[in-house]
């Protein structure tokens, strides 16, 4: 399976799990219970963008270190953006969201098929 598609695979299934952090870590407030499925619509979404980031990463950049480190980095960017809008969960937006990527960055390089050479 090529790269940048093991990379949505991962990245939407864990983008799933994702916004399912939210129940964990909202506790009781039903403002979360309420929107939970635009939640976690919206961190499938972040997953699957982080995925295909990290899968076109995997085929330029052949390293298991760097790929992580740009899993994690796409993870926050996207997982702060959503997060701008509610400094108050800052932290439990952006860190599910940075372990996603730094998987995703993982399987990504680790798993995936590099692309075939070209021929003249």
């Amino acid at each position: 399976m090529s790269k940048p598609i093991l990379g949505l695979i991962v990245g939407g299934i864990l983008g799933i799990f994702d916004g399912l952090t939210a129940l964990v870590s909202a506790g009781d407030d039903p403002k979360i219970r309420e929107e939970i499925v635009m939640i976690i619509i919206g961190s499938t979404f972040k997953g699957l963008v982080a995925g295909i980031a990290c899968g076109y990463f995997a085929r330029r950049f052949n390293s298991l270190p760097l790929g992580i480190l740009f899993g994690v980095i796409v993870g926050f960017i996207l997982a702060a953006l959503v997060a701008l809008g509610q400094m108050h969960y800052f932290l439990h937006i952006t860190i599910p969201g940075s372990i996603v990527g730094a998987i995703v960055g993982f399987a990504t390089q680790q798993y995936g098929v590099p692309p075939r050479g070209r021929t003249a």
